[in-house]
């Protein structure tokens, strides 16, 4: 509703819901008692300023002040004791026997002769009834001569083997030790001294949630609808009055649980077993004689002469040729070189004394106790930010751009500037409808300014000269 002069002022106060008047007992102050001081031609309405809020930011304890306890460890000296790790002994080495190679030459067949059927190649031996019938036959096989022929009957020599031990190799001696013995066992060292030992207990805490207000509860008007309904679109909003919770934010803090100590723990010594090896028996000396070692030989030997009937050459004696022939052929001895190994040095001992052998091993003596260090931590704080009404919701009286100031042309600039800045979408035909005067209620709402109506402030704060 337009309003013209202070007369239709004192209507619009009549009309206003219900939830307007109850503003007066809670957050909002109504400041609408006594009309304004106006000036012919000034209109004014009854609108809401919106409360002044600041935002304050406080500091909340999360951790509160502890101790830190640090501890240094004990300082040891490290010194180093001699151990016997084995025992002294005699340690034999045995030189053995060293054998020469000696080469000896060994007749294993004699020399002899042989009637054969020809002093060729192809001679082959005659048999035993070829050279009986040759003797029978007066043929002196003893008395023939080496290469001499007979030819007739042939019988060939008998032979028989025979065996020889020959010496291979001569009796020798052995020596065997028997190396000393120990016995293995073991010896318990103390390498670090008993002592004692702080060890550092921390503080426990545990975390717990605080719900923190971090803006109050609040009354905000908001549009409504009731009996009486809008006369027209510059006065005559009808606002409920809707309470807006207290916001609250979760912080999790820290609160000490248990403080912190020092606890004293025994460290007891620390040994080490070594090994050690303790000389039961000496090394022994135990010679044994080696046999002389021989090979046995086949030697052959000549038993009985053939036995030929024969005729001396190709003479014939006026006996029928048999076709068979005997020749007295020589076959020389055989010899067969066999190696032999003659003692060259007996074999002999070598004696050393091995010295005893000592191990050092480390051990830690304590020098200086362990120590505990503390330090003050300061407490932690987290900063908090909260919204703080520092001037409530009013109800005043301001002046406003009324139906005997407005035409078409300011019309149209106050829809310009909405459109500039963001707020309405509508045409700029110089008519204030529905959706100008929603579009300035939003930039009232934006901008912090009071609402109700066109008031001047709003004007002012767009741009738009009145010359009012």
């Amino acid at each position: 509703m337009l309003i013209k002069n202070f007369a239709s002022v004192a209507v619009l106060a009549v009309m206003l819901p219900a939830s307007h008047a109850m503003a007066a007992s809670h957050d909002r102050i109504d400041a609408t008692d006594v009309l304004p001081d106006a000036k012919p031609g000034e209109c004014y309405a009854k609108v809401i300023v919106p409360a002044q809020w600041e935002t304050k930011t406080e500091q909340l304890l999360v951790k509160p002040v502890s101790e830190k306890v640090s501890v240094t460890e004990a300082v040891f000296d490290t010194a180093e004791t001699s151990v016997v790790e084995k025992e002294a002994f005699t340690e034999i080495k045995v030189v053995p026997t060293k054998f020469r190679e000696e080469i000896e030459e060994v007749e294993v067949s004699k020399a002899s002769t042989v009637w054969v059927t020809d002093l060729g190649n192809k001679g082959i031996p005659a048999s035993p009834a070829l050279l009986a019938g040759a003797k029978t036959n007066g043929v002196s096989l003893e008395g023939a001569a080496v290469g001499a022929c007979y030819r007739e009957y042939f019988n060939p020599a008998k032979y028989e083997e025979t065996t020889k031990e020959v010496l291979v190799k001569e009796e020798s001696e052995e020596i065997k030790i028997a190396p000393a013995q120990f016995e293995e066992t073991e010896e318990t060292v103390v390498v670090v001294q008993a002592s004692q030992k702080k060890v550092y207990r921390p503080a426990e805490y545990e975390t717990i949630e605080e719900r923190i207000e971090v803006e109050p509860a609040k009354a905000v008007w908001k549009k409504g609808e009731g009996p009486i309904q809008k006369i027209d679109y510059s006065t005559g909003e009808i606002m409920c009055l809707v309470q807006v919770p207290a916001v609250y934010k979760t912080v999790s803090k820290k609160v000490l649980k248990a403080a912190s100590a020092i606890d004293l723990v025994q460290v007891p010594e620390e040994t080490r077993a070594v090994k050690v090896n303790k000389l039961v028996s000496d090394a022994t000396i135990d010679k044994v004689k080696i046999p002389a070692e021989y090979k046995t030989v086949k030697v052959t030997n000549k038993v009985a002469d053939a036995s030929f009937t024969w005729t001396a050459g190709s003479a014939s004696n006026g006996g029928t040729y048999t076709g068979n022939q005997i020749c007295l052929k020589e076959i020389p001895a055989k010899f067969e070189k066999l190696k032999k190994l003659v003692v060259d040095s007996p074999a002999t001992v070598e004696e050393n004394k091995v010295p005893p052998v000592a191990k050092l091993i480390k051990v830690k003596n304590v020098a200086e106790p362990a120590k505990e260090i503390r330090q003050l931590v300061q407490a932690e704080y987290s900063a908090v930010e909260k919204r703080v009404k520092v001037a409530p919701e009013r109800l005043e009286w301001r002046p406003i751009l009324c139906r005997t100031n407005m035409g078409p042309d300011i019309n149209k600039r106050i829809q310009q500037a909405l459109k500039d800045n963001g707020v309405y979408n509508g045409p700029i035909d110089g008519a204030v409808g529905k959706g100008t005067m929603s579009a300035i209620e939003k930039y009232q709402k934006d901008n912090g300014l009071a609402t109700g109506g066109i008031t001047i402030d709003v004007l002012d704060k767009l741009g738009v000269k009145t010359g009012i």
